[in-house]
């Protein structure tokens, strides 16, 4: 990984800085990025205003300046927005050849290259909600123009806000998306229904809420610092014939495993089915995570 204030560091700009985008954005300032090595481009120049007063940034509503002026150039737009917003990069990102990160949801570097003329270096990149947190993780896969110095650039910004893990096989970004990139909906629905369970319990609403939300941000904390195995780690709390290992053993009995693989893989299947329908525009906006 290289080191984000060595005076090697490249010229970024994040061509629409959303949620994710400006999540990342935010995470290299709040480590220490050369303010003058970063620039974001949108569309509304009083948020990019804004934008620019919060963080110290250069900002512009013209695209092709910024592809001009970066060594990485950080895709963020909406998915939907994609094929436009290439078509008019096209030609300046084929002249400048910059490396490019997309952090669109679904769109495939095939896809992407086709809309883009071909022959760049283009790292995909699958990250997740928490990433806004600075808590997030994200699977990125590199297309073969991609060299070692921009694969440590590329490590470098996601890990702004979060880890980061490479893939060898585009199409596991798509085991991914089921595990890491859809996976906080997973432990917020569970719980939500811990929280349900504690209400019909006896407890009050709001004790019941507070209780499950700490109980998963306390087990998540363990999970990230502990060395033990998640199995070992359950194992410490099971005491033989007491009130978690009925539990546990009740979870076992209404197949949470086979479920949870049920899910993932529905999850697997339909990123497939999003990738397909966004290169050939035949998805809104709603349908894409």
């Amino acid at each position: 990984m290289i080191n984000l204030l060595s005076n090697t560091q490249p010229k970024v700009a994040f061509i629409g800085a959303g949620n994710m985008g400006g999540a990342i954005l935010r995470g290299l300032v709040k480590q220490g990025y050369p303010l003058p090595s970063l620039m974001a481009t949108g569309r509304d120049e009083i948020k990019l205003q804004q934008l620019a007063k919060e963080t110290g940034i250069s900002v512009t509503t013209d695209n092709l300046q910024a592809v001009a002026w970066a060594d990485l150039v950080v895709l963020g737009v909406k998915p939907q927005m994609m094929q436009a917003v290439c078509a008019s990069l096209a030609a300046s990102v084929q002249q400048k050849k910059p490396l490019l990160l997309s952090i669109a949801a679904g769109l495939t570097t095939a896809t992407l290259l086709d809309w883009l003329g071909g022959d760049l270096p283009l790292v995909r990149s699958m990250p997740n909600t928490p990433s806004l947190l600075g808590a997030g993780v994200a699977g990125l896969y590199a297309t073969a123009s991609v060299s070692t110095q921009q694969r440590a650039w590329v490590e470098a910004i996601s890990t702004a806000v979060g880890t980061a893990h490479w893939v060898t096989e585009e199409a596991q970004l798509n085991a991914v998306t089921a595990i890491s990139g859809s996976g906080p909906a997973y432990y917020f629905l569970f719980t939500e229904a811990l929280a349900a369970a504690g209400e019909k319990l006896g407890l009050t609403p709001e004790l019941a809420l507070q209780l499950a939300k700490s109980t998963a941000a306390g087990a998540g904390k363990m999970l990230a610092e502990s060395t033990d195995s998640p199995a070992e780690l359950r194992r410490k709390v099971t005491s033989p014939g007491g009130t978690t290992e009925q539990a546990i053993q009740t979870f076992a009995n209404k197949g949470l495993p086979e479920l949870v693989e049920a899910a993932t893989q529905a999850a697997a299947k339909r990123a497939v089915e999003l990738a397909t329908a966004l290169k050939n525009s035949k998805i809104s906006s709603a349908n894409v995570e």
